[in-house]
């Protein structure tokens, strides 16, 4: 009876996968009505609804395709040409500036930053409130 019991659980598991109910347009906020889990283990896809609701759609995602961590991730909280603070900590040192954002992103985001009274382009990190963490300055 235990060996019957093993064959009838032997096969592959599946797992949930989340995929979009409609099409999404990028940077639009998801939400539960957004998409849909279905019990399929589709690559990359994702299984867990907490890891989509309020995320921000990378790109379009059209009805029926898998939700993936690529195309799904922190939402905007600095939007291109917006005046940004930049901040640079290092040891007892902390320097506060303005910038100007090049590109969009959400926290945690790498993104490039015009220095406005250098006019030099920085790398830096969005932070949650907007800010951007400035770690090195790209030489040139």
């Amino acid at each position: 009876m235990r060996w019957i019991a093993l064959l009838m659980f032997s096969g592959p598991a599946m797992a949930d996968s989340l995929i979009a109910t409609h099409t999404i347009r990028a940077q639009t906020i998801l939400t539960a009505e957004d998409f849909a889990t279905v019990d399929a283990d589709i690559p990359g896809a994702l299984s867990d609804p907490m890891a989509a609701i309020g995320f921000e759609a990378k790109v379009t995602i059209y009805a029926g395709r898998p939700l993936t961590a690529k195309s799904v991730g922190a939402a905007a909280l600095v939007e291109r040409n917006q005046t940004v603070s930049l901040v640079y900590n290092s040891g007892g040192l902390s320097i506060l500036t303005e910038g100007r954002a090049l590109s969009r992103g959400g926290a945690g985001d790498v993104i490039k930053v015009m220095n406005m009274s250098s006019r030099t382009t920085v790398n830096g990190t969005v932070r949650t409130d907007g800010t951007v963490s400035v770690t090195s300055t790209e030489e040139g």
